[in-house]
């Protein structure tokens, strides 16, 4: 099946599976997938690391501005992962540690305008899928194809607890979905670019669908957009 080089969009809540179906839908038609969370969620390990986030005082924003003028974070291809300069950084990216603190940092406007730049150079060349939370509405509006993903509060729950576990960390199922539910408010109701669909977004429920299904349906708004017949 032969795609042009389109830009689709995969915004949703967190848990929803964006990064899962994302990352298959490129492997089956080509694109290169850009994950706009890691590159945020690669800012808050930064910023945790280095001392600019403290549990009482919260973060250090005039620091972390500065520091974002010398911090490389980028993809690898072929499914590589997310890299702070030379150093792989996907799994501690994916901590709950991290996840709790990306939603503050990722409201920050200049947080926002860093990741947007990176990702415009990254999709320069077009034929990409990217998920996020502001992809079809800020980051690339124009956007060919956008979508919105959505699952219900325990099925999200339980795919962040099992990823979490399986990653030797020991959360509770509560933690986990109190987590998710202060990100939903966090990212629903932050000033910069708050998370919503785009009036042009098709939906996907996902909260009883398998993986095969997900990437079938993308297959099925690909051709149906295209008028792709074979």
């Amino acid at each position: 099946m032969h795609i042009p080089d389109i830009i689709i969009a995969v915004d949703g809540y967190s848990a929803t599976g964006k990064s899962s179906v994302a990352k298959l839908v490129a492997k089956q038609f080509g694109f290169l997938y850009l994950d706009s969370g890691a590159l945020y969620r690669g800012v808050t390990l930064y910023a945790l690391e280095n001392g600019l986030i403290d549990p009482k005082k919260g973060i250090d924003e005039a620091a972390l501005q500065q520091a974002l003028g010398h911090l490389d974070l980028t993809f690898h291809a072929g499914g590589g992962g997310t890299y702070m300069g030379g150093r792989r950084i996907e799994e501690e990216i994916r901590t709950l540690e991290v996840s709790s603190w990306v939603s503050p940092v990722s409201a920050i406007p200049f947080v926002r305008k860093y990741v947007d730049e990176r990702l415009h150079v990254l999709a320069r060349h077009g034929r990409v899928i990217m998920d996020g939370r502001d992809i079809g509405t800020t980051v690339f509006p124009d956007a060919d194809i956008k979508v919105f993903k959505v699952a219900s509060d325990e099925i999200r729950a339980k795919r962040r607890y099992n990823e979490l576990v399986a990653k030797g960390e020991t959360p509770t199922m509560e933690a986990v979905l109190k987590n998710l539910k202060e990100r939903d408010y966090i990212d629903s109701h932050r000033e910069t670019s708050p998370l919503r669909r785009a009036e042009d977004a098709f939906v996907m429920d996902d909260t009883d669908m398998t993986l095969h299904e997900e990437v079938v349906w993308f297959e099925g708004l690909i051709r149906g957009k295209y008028g792709i017949l074979e």
